[in-house]
């Protein structure tokens, strides 16, 4: 570890350890790429997301209330209707003439539950295949949730649920172009295959599978957007940073503090999500435009040569953004990315100007491509080394 790194993490660990912690120091410090040493970028997170208050004097009960208030999410949307499930049949509470399977009543317990299914079989099939070429996801996490897997209880898990369906995976059709994977809607349930994951032991869990709790918690308390095809990919690097902390009084809490830094970002984020609003000025059409307005600005001859050959920014740029380039990259380049993203005061236009100087830095290559090439390299960006893009991101905002 060079001199500088060292301290550079002096520097943050001086930060952090003001009782009132100045948010401009820390995102000024958090720009330029957080440690990992000590578990300060997952710290920084958690405060750049405006999940832990500033004031550190009332950290401790502040996060007791927040994962407390998980708890009870956990308890009243996941345990309470698989005990129902799990009880069929033994309890006459559930067989009742006012609610039971079929009946039609938009508010029976039963229409809920299997409406609850079609949004879970869509995030099962998600998570599952959340960043493929690392183990991490499959692997087994060190703090399962006992509350859930308790074996005194016998009531269904998400896993189990999803496993046990026998309805057909009625897809929610709400993928819109950019992002990948999508089945046809209506497509009979594929289990998978038992040869494709491994089954883990009773009473563990693998890291997908918090992320799939998290993301249907999540599904049910924001019913207005529910769960959309990508949000995976939001949430699957933060969680990986909370779930890899060194720290192990905090990573023991990785899927609450997730839950809340991922709704946090949501609720900047989501009008990307919501397909009625992708024309209106909050929406992803306005956001896709402006990545073009600013490359007109800042390269003409470039601009021009992409309006030549036809090349629309959504067909490249609505995954860049909505995803917040976390398919583009890497999960580590992703991560480095993310820091600076979550450390600028406005980061959703910060994240425009990355976009920007994406193709700036490409600009030679767009220039002598025809349009197959072209659409080649800006659907599988070339370039690797995210200091190079963060550097002309900053260039280009610093001189506008």
């Amino acid at each position: 570890m060079s001199t500088a790194y060292k301290n550079r993490i002096q520097e943050f660990k001086a930060a952090l350890s003001e009782e009132n912690i100045n948010l401009k120091t820390l995102q000024e410090l958090c720009f330029n790429g957080i440690p990992f040493e000590g578990g300060i970028r997952a710290l920084c997170w958690k405060i750049l997301l405006n999940y832990l208050p500033l004031d550190q004097t009332i950290w401790e009960s502040f996060l007791k209330k927040q994962r407390d208030v998980y708890s009870q999410f956990l308890k009243e949307m996941i345990i309470q209707p698989g005990i129902a499930k799990a009880n069929l049949g033994l309890s006459r509470e559930d067989v009742t003439m006012e609610d039971h399977p079929l009946n039609p009543n938009p508010d029976s317990r039963w229409n809920t539950y299997f409406r609850d299914n079609e949004i879970l079989l869509q995030i099962d099939k998600d998570v599952r295949r959340l960043y493929p070429d690392m183990a991490f996801f499959q692997r087994p996490t060190d703090y399962p949730c006992q509350l859930i897997l308790d074996p005194q209880n016998d009531y269904e898990t998400l896993r189990r649920r999803v496993e046990q369906t026998t309805l057909k995976a009625q897809t929610v059709n709400r993928n819109r172009s950019g992002v990948t994977n999508v089945s046809s809607p209506g497509k009979a349930l594929n289990l998978y295959p038992s040869n494709e994951y491994e089954v883990l032991p009773n009473g563990s869990e693998a890291h997908w599978e918090v992320v799939e709790r998290i993301l249907f918690i999540y599904a049910k308390l924001n019913p207005g957007i529910a769960y959309v095809q990508g949000m995976n990919e939001i949430v699957g690097p933060i969680y990986y940073t909370f779930a890899t902390d060194p720290n192990s009084q905090w990573k023991e809490h990785a899927e609450a503090d997730t839950f809340f830094c991922f709704t946090n970002l949501m609720s900047e984020n989501r009008d990307n999500f919501i397909k009625s609003l992708d024309d209106s000025q909050c929406g992803i059409t306005y956001k896709m435009e402006s990545v073009y307005s600013m490359l007109k600005e800042k390269d003409l001859e470039l601009y021009l040569k992409l309006e030549e050959q036809n090349i629309k920014p959504q067909y490249f740029t609505f995954r860049w953004l909505t995803l917040l380039l976390s398919q583009e990259f890497l999960l580590p380049d992703v991560i480095r990315i993310w820091d600076t993203l979550f450390s600028d005061l406005d980061r959703f236009h910060f994240l425009i100007v990355v976009c920007c100087a994406m193709l700036i830095l490409i600009r030679q290559s767009l220039l002598a491509g025809d349009f197959t090439v072209n659409m080649r390299l800006l659907q599988d960006y070339p370039i690797s080394d995210v200091q190079t893009i963060l550097a002309k991101a900053k260039d280009l905002r610093d001189n506008s």
